[in-house]
């Protein structure tokens, strides 16, 4: 269950009441968010059992329980695939409103709504209309993940147009601030090719790579370890969403993995070699060495956890025993000796009565942290420089 306990009420900019359309994960944890800093918050949706479930963890109050609240705020937030109806049919309700979107694709939606603020010769239907798009979500869909915290320290992408009024882009941008956001203004179709490398192929690829695990011997299964879990996280997203989001977003994404296939093709035939005339034969090495350093360098582009320039972590590796409350106590262990966790990774095998911790840590204060640690009965593995 998601993050549904009453915060503290914080100064907000956003003006309400705001109206949230579509009562799914981002739909359900906004309107979370906004009540939290004391705004109204009127819900829609055409599914009333996701609607009356939003409602039940207190994101909102449903559209038919309010029906003469006339909203300063629309926020989207369906499927990409319907976005541009909903924005279109909300600009025509609610004439003094600015109306903004969530999907996480952006060119269709926007060259809809222009086309239709030409069409009827009106330019004030396009000047209320802002796109945008947080980088938020989990594996689990619906309000049920719904969560406070979901948008907090998150990139959010205002996608403003040329008709975009001053007022309409200040309106959206403190909504991402009033959740905890970071907003970021870029134009559609940088939006849309930029999430397609960071967000939509990486979707495809580690979907592909466990669909190859369907029809795995349990043997290679029990064999699993924090490599696979990593890269195949994503992979239990759901897929109606993600078929919605990729044959919005076909032709960034297409682009993409046109490369990635060239890369794979020229692997593939010096591995073949290898395979055939023996691994010091016919460029195989050469081949993996690129393949692995391109990823290197890829990796050390990725901006740290505050954003900007990558930064570099000591990481140190604690066996946490697999029981209540182990995990809760190396954490209060790293706060007793004053020591900021700056990231965290947890692998557990299969069969293993323990796990294994990996802490990122100032690198200033790692050999006192192991020592400390040490005199507090947990087992220090080992410690390495990471990005």
């Amino acid at each position: 269950m998601g993050n549904t306990h009453s915060s503290p009420q914080r100064a907000v900019a956003t003006r309400g009441p705001v109206l949230i359309i579509g009562s799914g994960l981002l739909g359900a944890s906004l309107g979370l968010c906004l009540r939290a800093g004391g705004i109204d918050v009127i819900l829609d949706d055409t599914s009333p059992t996701s609607l009356r479930l939003a409602q039940d963890i207190g994101a909102g109050t449903p559209r038919a329980d309010a029906p003469d609240v006339v909203p300063a705020l629309v926020v989207v937030a369906v499927p990409p695939d319907v976005a541009d109806v909903c924005v279109i049919e909300a600009l025509r309700t609610y004439p003094e409103a600015i109306v903004t979107d969530v999907a996480s694709v952006k060119v269709a939606v926007v060259a809809d709504v222009l086309a239709e603020s030409q069409r009827l010769g009106d330019p004030t239907i396009a000047s209320r209309y802002v796109g945008s798009h947080p980088m938020a979500g989990r594996e689990r869909s619906g309000a049920g993940a719904a969560d406070t915290d979901l948008f907090y320290g998150s990139p959010w992408v205002i996608v403003a147009h040329e008709s975009s009024s001053p007022h309409a882009i200040l309106a959206v941008r403190a909504l991402a601030g009033d959740v905890g956001a970071v907003p970021i203004e870029m134009d559609a179709t940088a939006h849309d090719r930029s999430v397609a490398l960071v967000s939509h192929v990486p979707q495809l690829v580690a979907s592909m790579l466990a669909a190859r695990l369907t029809e795995a011997p349990a043997h290679a299964l029990d064999l699993a370890g924090g490599g696979l879990r990593d890269t195949t996280r994503i992979a239990a997203s759901d897929p109606r969403l993600w078929t919605a989001i990729l044959a919005g977003n076909a032709g960034p994404v297409c682009e993409i993995l046109t490369r990635i296939r060239s890369d794979l093709d020229d692997l593939i035939v010096h591995l073949e070699a290898a395979a055939e005339r023996g691994p010091l034969r016919g460029g195989s090495v050469g081949a993996v060495n690129r393949v692995i350093s391109a990823g290197n360098q890829g990796v050390s582009r990725i901006p740290g956890k505050h954003g900007g320039a990558p930064r570099r972590y000591a990481e140190v590796e604690v066996l946490v025993p697999d029981a209540p409350g182990e995990l809760a106590r190396l954490f209060g262990d790293f706060g007793e000796i004053n020591v900021n966790i700056e990231d965290l990774a947890l692998e557990h095998s299969s069969g293993q009565r323990v796990g294994l911790a990996r802490v990122s840590i100032d690198p200033a204060q790692l050999s006192g942290t192991e020592r400390a640690l040490d005199e507090r009965g947990w087992r220090v593995i080992a410690h390495s420089p990471i990005n």
